[in-house]
C-alpha cells in the first residue's frame, strides 16, 4: 500500500473495493469474492492499465503433487474458482487480473 501511495505512476488504487459474484463449488451457493486491490497505473510507455490484484501465499495458489492434505487442496481449488470468476469479470470490464505470491514480492538472491 505504501508503494501505491508513493509511486508516481500509480494513478488510483483501492483495497477490497470490488465485489465479484461466483458459485462456490463445494456448497453450490452463490457468494462474493473480494480481491485485495484495484490499481490504475501508467506504464513506461504512457499507457494506462487498470488491474485487479490478489495476493496469496504460493501454497494457496498451486496444487503441488506432494500436497496430500484435502483441506489444502480444497483451499487451492476454491481460489481457482474465484480467480476464474475474476478473470471473466475483468474481461467484461476491460481490466486485467493478476495473482501475486511471495515469489513476486520478495527478492531471493542466488547464493554461490
Amino acid at each position: 500500500m505504501m508503494f501505491c501511495d508513493s509511486h508516481d505512476k500509480v494513478l488510483q488504487w483501492a483495497s477490497e473495493a470490488i465485489k465479484i459474484p461466483y458459485k462456490n463449488p463445494f456448497t453450490g451457493k452463490g457468494t462474493i469474492y473480494v480481491p485485495d486491490f484495484f490499481v490504475l497505473y501508467e506504464t513506461v510507455g504512457g499507457k494506462q492499465v487498470a488491474e485487479i490484484v490478489e495476493i496469496k501465499p504460493k501454497k494457496q495458489s498451486i496444487i503441488e503433487s506432494k500436497v496430500t492434505n484435502a483441506r489444502d487442496r480444497a483451499v487451492v481449488a476454491l481460489n481457482h474458482v474465484k480467480w476464474a470468476a475474476a478473470k471473466a469479470f475483468c474481461n467484461q470490464k476491460g481490466l486485467t487480473f493478476r495473482v501475486v505470491t511471495e515469489d513476486d514480492l520478495f527478492y531471493k538472491s542466488k547464493s554461490k
